[in-house]
């Protein structure tokens, strides 16, 4: 008997077919990928199948019998749980506070904090994660917070488990962790519905894939009889040549950045490297390493205590982002949610925040200009929308991401940071932004880069600096360097 079958599942939203008789089935206990580029229907579904959209048209069987639940409290009791891509977790309260939010133990009329600490500490034990109950979910990073989720999901009962791009933000060690934890609970019996846009993982890890493209099913089988080039096709309707541009002449440039024994309240304690014009530099660590902290001080995010940031040779101590901006600083954070994006404003709002000012005239809007700069980015960055007046909350992840990278697009910068920039995107999408930033390398920008993906720093990169817990371990050049060598140089 089937775990999970989806049976000729549709969805409309105004002007767009977002699923379109979507169907397969999952084995009891196998790990099933669901793959497809940006737009594809992933999200759509997965709500469909977590309770929090009902169907148009279709059936689903839950072992066998109906299921449709009326949200997500239905479906978590019926035994389907979802990690999103994008957190569920409330950033005020502390760690255990979260995995038990609304299933919080009662003793005698009081809260049995002590037994849900236990459990809490025993759950992250069990996935190999360091962190610290009682801290509170809104001072961890991005990482640790996925990693709440992952335990957060397994305080819960499920048969089966949706975990919607879960390793987005891992390190090859959590990774594995992460590997260890789907595998023990798919021997126990539950059924993982893996959505990811790493092929690595899909191959490793899973037993079937189902294909989505424009929101219909392409095809569901085992994974052992597909080619990482036949996926790719599947998905994407055309075969990608080159993943990565050809590696850049060395940059000769002047320096336009440089970070000289920079030390700051939190993480980091003697940070030094510089960026020239026309190169990329990226920045190799551990989750907890730093580099996010180095990217927020350069942008007026975080207070330095001790050392020295430089731009184009002069000083740059800026008190906000907004100073970092007209100094030329442009950047693409770790969480678009939170940090790249005002959710309730539409693409075209969002496209043109970084150069509001620029397209007004006497305190209003130039209605040709601003449609000009917002088609532009559309265009380029093929961003997948009924109209650029939706709200882009309503976009997925990897399209969310385009909007994010294309509002700088007609930003003067000469520094450009992305941390993490590929979270989330498929793999023809990835192909687009690394085409696009070694066109703004090439273009003479300056492009520090933060990845948690090695292959992607390698592939980018000119030169790379490792760090570790706040402390630079040493700097290669990408050209000849290995996963091995640079996972040694962060290591040490």
């Amino acid at each position: 008997m089937n775990a999970l079958e989806v049976r000729g599942i549709s969805k409309t939203y105004p002007g767009v077919r977002a699923l379109d008789q979507i169907a397969f089935a999952c084995s009891k206990g196998s790990v099933h990928a669901l793959v497809g580029e940006n737009g594809a229907g992933k999200s759509t579904l997965i709500k469909i199948l977590s309770g929090a959209v009902a169907p148009d048209e279709g059936e689903l069987l839950l072992d066998g019998q109906a299921y449709a639940p009326q949200s997500p409290s239905e479906a978590a009791a019926a035994g389907v749980s979802t990690i999103y891509q994008e957190f569920n977790l409330i950033p005020g309260l502390n760690v255990v506070e979260n995995i038990f939010l609304g299933r919080e133990r009662i003793e005698k009329g009081l809260l049995d904090s002590r037994s849900m600490r236990k459990e809490a500490q025993a759950l992250l034990e069990r996935i190999g994660a360091p962190i610290d109950v009682r801290r509170r979910v809104g001072t961890l990073s991005v990482a640790e917070q996925q990693l709440v989720e992952i335990a957060k999901s397994l305080a819960v009962s499920a048969r089966v488990l949706i975990m919607d791009e879960p390793s987005a933000t891992l390190s090859d060690h959590e990774l594995t962790l992460l590997y260890n934890v789907v595998r023990k609970l798919s021997s126990e019996g539950v059924t993982i519905i893996y959505v990811s846009h790493r092929m690595d993982e899909i191959f490793d890890l899973c037993d079937t894939c189902t294909v989505m493209k424009d929101g219909r099913s392409v095809c569901t089988r085992p994974v052992a009889e597909l080619s990482r080039d036949a996926l790719i096709q599947l998905m994407v309707g055309r075969e990608l040549d080159t993943r990565f541009p050809d590696k850049r002449p060395p940059g000769t440039g002047e320096i336009v950045l440089e970070v000289e024994g920079l030390r700051l309240e939190q993480r980091v304690r003697d940070i030094t490297f510089s960026v020239r014009a026309g190169e990329v530099v990226g920045l190799a660590g551990l989750v907890g390493a730093g580099r996010t902290e180095v990217a927020r001080a350069i942008f007026g995010l975080e207070n330095v205590t001790a050392g020295r940031i430089s731009l184009h040779g002069q000083r740059h101590r800026p008190q906000s982002p907004s100073q970092a901006i007209a100094a030329g600083i442009a950047l693409v954070p770790e969480d678009r949610k939170l940090q790249g994006l005002v959710l309730g404003l539409s693409i075209r709002e969002n496209a043109i925040l970084p150069t509001l000012r620029s397209i007004c005239r006497f305190g209003f809007v130039e209605s040709r200009k601003e449609r000009q700069q917002v088609a532009k980015v559309c265009k380029q960055l093929a961003v997948s929308a009924s109209s650029v007046e939706v709200p882009v909350m309503t976009l997925s992840g990897g399209n969310q991401q385009k909007v994010v990278f294309g509002k700088w697009m007609a930003h003067s910068y000469s520094l450009l940071i992305l941390d993490e920039p590929t979270r989330g995107v498929d793999v023809g999408a990835k192909t687009e932004f690394y085409r696009l930033i070694d066109e703004i390398a090439r273009s003479g920008k300056a492009v520090l880069l933060i990845s948690s993906e090695l292959p992607e720093l390698i592939g980018m990169a000119d030169r790379i600096v490792g760090v570790r817990d706040g402390v630079v371990t040493g700097e290669a050049m990408a050209l000849g360097a290995t996963e091995e060598s640079v996972l040694q140089m962060i290591a040490r």
